[in-house]
């Protein structure tokens, strides 16, 4: 195949650039080995969200007006035991306390995060996990685990003080089965640099991209339930995922998994994807792999209205064969990144084996016939600047609230929920703009992705806290009550921690509940995040009194 790009059955299908087309620059190399030995990937480091104003991390306030859990010099130095690397240091206190969530982002102009850690921990090896948990658990220290802190919802907040668990020195491609596709890997091992190693020293690809990926960690995708942003051709991060090695709030060690399919009871592996580091620290998956494509496609479309934009992707899904990625924005969200006016736009790209990929691509244009084709260019441009995140860092510099919502959807209710929530959203007071895109689809149903910006009335964190609460209560409620779900692939976090019982109803609530209950009876991990009951109080949620004086807590 030329690199100019080859016809298949009449249509132009590009071959892909094995490099990794639409990955990120990789910057951070790692040793070649041969197949089936550990590779030499170094621990990487979290990339902070935005600067600290004030004087300096070392002088950094909480936010939330949690109680605290200190540590004493007794149990700093049974930390110190295990051989996990301990640091009490204000600086790094500081910076491993927060994560991306866009409102703690707010918060950092003032020299505050959200809570404060009394210790960072950084173990090396499963046996130095097991033994900090041990420790931790019979102690009852709360325990936050961390690596990339790319999280969007306060994940990585340390609620109650204590130890964040940082899990970042857990890296590198333990193994690799190319026959049969699997790759064993540490979960600290950021996303970017196994891709990087995969692609060069074995050819494959897992096929996950979330925005994230540079900033983001193999143990942080699973624990969030990610997706990535060609998840129609790869699947989610619960599709990929084969086995796992995980730590329990007292050490225990447990793997799941490791078969294509199996029948022995519940699936494991399920019950610590999604689980936010609630129920146990995973330390290491194996996942799924793919020979790196040889075919591209891509193309863009414009439609009337969001509504038809949405039912065309409908159909192309629900022909069996849908390409990488369908992402559809409305108007006012296209206009502003893409420059098309009053339209609706769908921009497709696909890749694969190059017989595939023309399929998918006869479905697209005969699902997409009669509507207008626009410049291939559109889908270049999202694919140059799809992983940059400085509007939104710059917004939030000048005082905006910022920050984007993703609901699943079935196709039934889809059209009614857009416009609910959109609008729900919009009519907070101080609200600039709200818009949506749908950005994954499935036979029965969409994410929707919306995202809202606007300015408090006054420039002070009391007023910015209820703007962003309301916006959330406003926009939560109306996609749950629309029969939406509470999140698609952000997870719950701080943020959505209040809503959670609503989305699970009564019984599905005490059924997690009495799982974490099983997992971690001293109810030491991760307090305070997915509505879980936890022993060390409530946290009542920023501008919730202000927004709605009904308003639940953050952390339960």
């Amino acid at each position: 195949m030329g690199r100019g790009g080859t016809t298949t059955q009449g249509r132009r299908v590009r071959e892909a650039d094995r490099r990794g087309t639409i990955g990120p620059r990789f910057a951070r190399s790692s040793a070649r080995h041969g197949d089936g030995f550990v590779t030499t990937i170094g621990p990487g480091r979290p990339t902070p969200p935005i600067e600290l104003g004030g004087e300096g991390p070392a002088f950094t306030t909480a936010h939330f007006t949690t109680a605290a859990v200190e540590l004493d010099t007794e149990f700093l130095d049974a930390l110190a035991a295990t051989g996990a690397l301990v640091s009490v240091d204000p600086t790094t206190l500081s910076e491993s306390s927060r994560d991306w969530w866009p409102l703690a982002m707010t918060w950092a102009a003032a020299n505050e995060v959200g809570a404060i850690a009394a210790a960072v921990v950084q173990p090396a090896s499963v046996d130095q996990v097991a033994a900090v948990m041990r420790l931790c658990s019979s102690s009852g220290i709360p325990v936050t685990p961390a690596a990339g802190r790319s999280g969007v919802v306060g994940g990585s907040v340390p609620l109650f003080g204590g130890v964040i668990l940082d899990m970042c020195a857990l890296t590198g491609i333990r193994s690799v089965d190319s026959e049969s596709g699997i790759v064993d890997v540490w979960a600290g091992t950021f996303g970017d640099l196994m891709e990087a190693e995969l692609r060069t020293s074995y050819g494959l690809t897992v096929g996950h991209w979330p925005q994230s990926i540079a900033l983001s960690t193999i143990g942080g995708w699973l624990a969030c339930r990610g997706a990535g942003q060609l998840s129609n051709r790869y699947g989610k991060i619960e599709d990929i995922v084969v086995g796992l090695d995980v730590v329990l709030a007292d050490g225990t060690f447990v793997q799941t998994g490791g078969h294509a399919r199996q029948a022995v009871g519940p699936d494991l592996d399920q019950l610590f994807v999604g689980s936010e580091g609630t129920l146990g620290l995973i330390t290491a998956a194996r996942l799924r792999a793919w020979n790196v494509p040889d075919g591209e496609a891509r193309s863009a479309w414009s439609f009337p209205s969001f509504e038809e934009g949405a039912d065309a992707c409908r159909r192309i899904v629900q022909r069996g064969l849908a390409p990488a990625a369908l992402r559809l924005y409305d108007a006012a969200e296209a206009d502003r990144s893409y420059g098309t006016g009053d339209v609706a736009v769908l921009l497709v790209f696909d890749e694969g084996d190059p017989i595939v990929v023309d399929a998918a691509s006869r479905i697209t244009e005969q699902e997409c016939a009669g509507r207008t084709r626009l410049d291939d260019a559109l889908v270049e441009k999202w694919l140059g600047h799809r992983n940059d995140v400085s509007a939104l860092e710059a917004l939030i510099s000048k005082g905006f609230v910022v920050d984007t919502m993703e609901l699943t959807v079935s196709w039934t209710d889809l059209p009614n929920l857009y416009v609910t929530v959109r609008d729900a959203i919009a009519s907070v007071p101080g609200v600039l703009a709200a818009s949506a895109h749908l950005s994954h689809s499935y036979s029965d149903g969409a994410c929707l992705y919306f995202t809202f910006a606007g300015k408090p009335a006054e420039d002070n964190a009391v007023a910015t806290d209820a703007l962003y609460t309301a916006c959330w209560d406003a926009g939560a409620s109306a996609g749950l009550a629309c029969g939406g779900s509470l999140s698609h692939h952000h997870g719950i976090g701080i943020n959505r921690a209040r809503f959670m019982a609503d989305a699970l109803g009564e019984g599905g609530t005490q059924v997690l509940h009495a799982i974490k209950a099983a997992l971690d009876p001293a109810g030491v991990l991760n307090p305070g995040k997915l509505g879980m009951p936890n022993p060390f109080g409530t946290a009542p949620f920023p501008g919730a009194a202000i927004a709605d004086p009904a308003a639940s807590g953050a952390g339960q």
